[in-house]
């Protein structure tokens, strides 16, 4: 899956935190690192969909969060998916 991230034009990541931080590959001493990740970095538009910017079940921040290509969807998923989708419906229009 990795490669093709960066052929994509946008990733769109729902509730997935720890499998997605690159913390992993960085952060020693925690439950995640050397975890595989999804290394959705390379995209160049990321929208992470997320209750909030917590660390995930492994306790660890998201450095991702931070990066000026995310745009962070926070809030209850179903909704935030719903907001979304609603939008580029009308924009199609």
């Amino acid at each position: 899956a990795n490669p093709k991230f960066a052929e994509a034009s946008v990733v769109l990541i729902v509730g997935a935190n720890d499998v997605v931080n690159p913390a992993a590959n960085t952060a020693e001493g925690t439950p995640i690192y050397g975890m595989p990740i999804l290394d959705v970095t390379p995209a160049p538009s990321i929208i992470i969909c997320n209750l909030n910017t917590d660390p995930g079940y492994a306790g660890v921040n998201n450095p991702l969060f931070d990066d000026e290509k995310v745009m962070l969807l926070l809030g209850d998923a179903a909704v935030k998916i719903g907001e979304l989708v609603a939008a580029l419906v009308t924009d199609s229009e």
